[in-house]
């Protein structure tokens, strides 16, 4: 029966991504902005709200550990797992806007959580800061989209359907990815459990991937579909918002102070920022994700899991393949992709210097 559940999740998934996404880039022509704002917008904050339900739950039950390991984990999900199967599908262009302005703050955003969980406690005043953000951020976002827009002096689309049936097509995705995760987490959970992992290893893992699913699913069906910068703008925008709204709602509707374990202090969360920054010379060079680096992100996901596993179940196997991540696979990857970024910046800056004295 749990299986039966598991498929059916999967079902309502993809036909809630289908429905999501058309809708979506429909009503991006109909409002005059770019698919870009509507990916790091309507559908992040849309196919996040998997999460924002759980973690809510998850809290007003006392469960701490499953609420903050959902949303560390499905960031570390959306970048690793999401944006490698896509670009394993087609490379994404990845829209200057995003480099400069919104890989940028997911990455700050994934370090004022240090900041705020610093003490391992996050409160209500803390949440209600990170709310504050999260509508700042989504003011800033929309504004940049519309310059973006006039500054290029794009000519107006033909709208296709109506408004009411565009958000009709929105709101039925939303539904359908809603309860197509909330099947999967619970038939995932019962396998978890059943295998005697810890809360926070659920969250991080099991619960994590299923809450990230509808990105999944969005970010994929966007990229068969072309709409390639609501796949990647999906992603970092769900990113800031899980830790901007989804964590601040939490921590402010929670009947106590959410506490931070300490192994997700030390480990995960540092694991997330390092994934944040690797994102920003990988979006830099050619402004486009490759096959091998989407296989990279798979790679790193692979190995993360299987770390979050091992250690669950305690195997010796465990503290030596944290230190290999931290000590050595994180740090040589980022400096070797800086090392990239930074020659990709300076053949370009080159190649401008040259064009002047060209014929």
């Amino acid at each position: 029966m749990t299986g039966i559940i598991f498929v059916a999740g999967l079902v309502l998934l993809v036909l809630g991504a289908e429905a999501l996404v058309r809708g979506a880039a429909r009503l991006a022509v109909t409002a005059g902005v770019t698919p870009l704002v509507v990916g790091l917008t309507v559908v992040a904050y849309g196919t996040s709200t998997p999460e924002a339900a759980v973690s809510i739950q998850a809290a007003m039950q006392g469960n701490a550990d499953i609420a903050v390991g959902n949303v560390v984990g499905s960031s570390i999900f959306n970048v690793l797992a999401i944006l490698g199967m896509s670009a394993l599908i087609a490379p994404l262009t990845v829209s200057t806007q995003l480099v400069r302005s919104d890989v940028p703050i997911m990455i700050g955003t994934s370090l004022l959580l240090v900041v705020v969980a610093w003490n391992q406690v996050i409160g209500r005043g803390e949440g209600a800061a990170l709310l504050i953000l999260a509508v700042a951020y989504t003011v800033l976002v929309i504004q940049l989209g519309r310059r973006a827009v006039a500054a290029i002096g794009a000519p107006r689309q033909e709208a296709v359907g109506t408004i009411p049936g565009n958000i009709g097509l929105v709101l039925l995705g939303l539904v359908l990815l809603v309860a197509g995760a909330r099947l999967l987490v619970d038939s995932a959970v019962v396998f978890a459990t059943a295998l005697g992992v810890s809360p926070l290893v659920i969250g991080l893992t099991i619960v994590a991937a299923g809450t990230s699913l509808p990105e999944l699913a969005t970010s994929i069906a966007a990229t068969i579909r072309g709409q390639r910068d609501i796949a990647v703008g999906n992603v970092v925008g769900s990113n800031i918002f899980n830790i901007l709204f989804v964590l601040g709602a939490t921590a402010l509707i929670s009947p106590e102070t959410l506490r931070v374990a300490t192994s997700a202090l030390t480990f995960d969360i540092p694991f997330m920022i390092a994934v944040a920054v690797a994102c920003l010379p990988i979006f830099f060079t050619g402004y486009t994700i490759e096959r091998w680096e989407g296989a990279m992100f798979m790679l790193f996901y692979v190995a993360y899991t299987a770390y979050l596993v091992l250690h669950g179940v305690a195997h010796s196997a465990a503290p030596v393949i944290r230190e290999v991540m931290l000590l050595y696979v994180v740090p040589l990857t980022t400096l070797t992709l800086i090392v990239i970024a930074w020659r990709e910046w300076r053949s370009h800056r080159m190649a401008t210097r040259r064009a002047p004295f060209e014929p």
